[in-house]
């Protein structure tokens, strides 16, 4: 077959590109296509998403009764034994943005200069005041506390300012804990008594209540190359009866980053330089997945207390899916096998049941067309999404959103995926009653037992640009799709509401210093 070289050529042509660009591009396994289309987005900019109007209970938003709660969780309870079922956890999110005020305080703070106090006011570092005021009750506090007086024999006799200093300073340095370029998932979270416990081990033992792969539970943690071992020195010993998989965000989701001309950007000695594609790109890793119901979570939103009531509401979401799941697939089946199919019912549950509208011409349509129509919207990957009510969380969150089509769907949606010159959007933006807490279940197989292939079920029109800097210098980079936004667009989506408590993230510190992440 002979070889299209046209989008070689508009490489060449119109960026520069050299062979030795080439060869580079080859060996890091990204293809030369992908990165055309990026750069073209760069010129042409992403298309925002039009929102209709929020997602609300009874609008798009499920929400039970106490019974029904109940209900949902026996049935998973019943059902789960017939599923192979796994937890998937993004984990390889470091711990930078957790500890930022302190690296700002470290930075900047002139020890012998000025005074703390001094400092909180100058730059109004209230964060930094309220890690002082609640020191002692951080996880880690007694461990680096110990190394701080090891390294610094006379520490009874520094200022109260100097601990502080040398205290945070531990906290961070290479030499220290280096906490702030570890991964989120091995640091201390939570303390009872003298034991300490992990992210990563919430995780496992949540795993251990509500997965099941051949009789164990089974747990895959997207991981950084670089912290694998940590992983493992961390996770050894913790749940030896519990499959836990690793896997690595594929470099050849990796993205090239660009100037602010949109020229591809080159480091120092000429190359060019790729950025790893954001969270979207972890669609490659579900997408390996054997297990026919997966359960998604973040890595940092866990909790010490709560625990049985997070884990009852997982069975409750799983519950949801299970069924909804075995309605779909009896209903794909009838259509497939039956002549004499009773549309009207089918045409019911999928508008009443799954919240999906159809064309607005599909009464038009012949009868053939209209099960052909009904096939294609029952079978696809399924998710059920957990929402809990808005309280001031940045983030995305549940909305029905205007298809190309002419119909809408419900969509998760990042404020950065709207039009910010529209007075509209932003007001029904703004006026979302529930928040997106990445709490997910998820149905990987169709109702033949096959796997879907994930990436057939991703709006590629639904990345973004972002700006950063590299060695100084501003650069705009382009991300995929969100997993749980462009990703996942095009799967069957239910949103149930699922309350505050279940939802504890860690995004500062000073996280650990609320409720649910202190010993009661």
């Amino acid at each position: 077959m002979e070889k299209d070289f046209t989008t070689k050529d508009s490489l060449i042509e119109g960026y520069g590109f050299s062979e030795s660009d080439f060869e580079y591009i080859k060996e890091y396994g990204i293809k030369v296509g992908k990165i055309a289309r990026e750069l073209e987005m760069f010129t042409t900019g992403i298309a925002n998403v039009s929102l209709e109007r929020t997602a609300t209970v009874g609008d798009g938003i499920l929400t039970f009764s106490e019974e029904e709660s109940g209900r949902y969780n026996e049935y998973f309870e019943k059902e789960r034994a017939g599923y192979t079922i796994e937890k998937f956890v993004p984990a390889s999110g470091a711990a930078s943005r957790m500890f930022k005020f302190l690296i700002d305080f470290i930075n900047e703070f002139r020890l012998g200069e000025e005074t703390i106090n001094a400092y909180i006011n100058r730059q109004k570092a209230n964060e930094l005041s309220v890690f002082l005021v609640g020191i002692e009750k951080f996880p880690f506090y007694d461990m680096v506390l110990d190394e701080v007086k090891t390294l610094y024999v006379d520490y009874e006799e520094l200022s109260q300012d100097e601990k502080y200093y040398y205290f945070i300073n531990t906290l961070l340095s290479v030499e220290g804990f280096d906490f702030s370029n570890k991964p989120k998932g091995i640091l201390p979270f939570h303390r009872k008594d003298e034991e300490i416990s992990t992210p990563i081990y919430k995780h496992l033992m949540e795993a251990i209540e509500y997965s099941d792969v051949k009789g164990k539970p089974k747990i895959h943690l997207t991981v950084s190359e670089e912290h694998l071992e940590d992983f493992k020195f961390v996770i050894n010993g913790l749940a030896d009866d519990v499959i836990i998989n690793y896997s690595y965000q594929q470099k050849s989701t990796d993205t090239l980053a660009v100037d602010m001309d949109n020229k591809p950007f080159r480091l120092e000695d000429g190359m060019l330089f790729f950025r790893p594609g954001g969270h979207g790109a972890l669609i490659e890793n579900l997408n390996q997945l054997e297990s026919d119901i997966v359960f998604i979570k973040n890595i940092d939103n866990v909790a010490f207390n709560h625990f049985e009531e997070i884990v009852f509401y997982k069975k409750v979401l799983g519950g949801l899916l299970l069924e909804l799941q075995k309605s779909i697939f009896s209903h794909l089946e009838l259509l497939e096998k039956s002549a004499e199919v009773k549309l009207d019912e089918v045409i019911a549950f999928v508008t009443d049941k799954l919240n999906i509208v159809l064309p607005k011409d599909f009464s038009k349509y012949s009868l053939e067309n209209q099960k052909a129509e009904l096939v294609q919207l029952l079978n696809r990957p399924i998710r059920v999404c957990g929402m809990v009510k808005n309280e001031g969380e940045p983030g995305g969150g549940p909305f029905w959103v205007n298809e190309d089509n002419g119909t809408v769907s419900l969509q998760i949606v990042e404020s950065s995926q709207i039009d910010q010159q529209s007075e509209n959007q932003k007001k029904i933006f703004s006026e979302s009653t529930h928040f997106n807490p990445v709490d997910l279940v998820c149905g990987l197989k169709n109702y033949k037992g096959r796997k879907f292939n994930l990436t057939d079920f991703v709006n590629h029109d639904a990345g973004f640009i972002v700006q950063k800097t590299k060695n100084g210098k501003d650069i705009k980079a382009y991300e995929l799709p969100g997993l749980w936004n462009g990703a996942m667009a095009n799967w069957i989506t239910i949103f149930a509401e699922v309350p505050l408590v279940t939802f504890n993230p860690v995004k500062t510190v000073n996280d650990l210093l609320k409720p649910a992440h202190q010993h009661e």
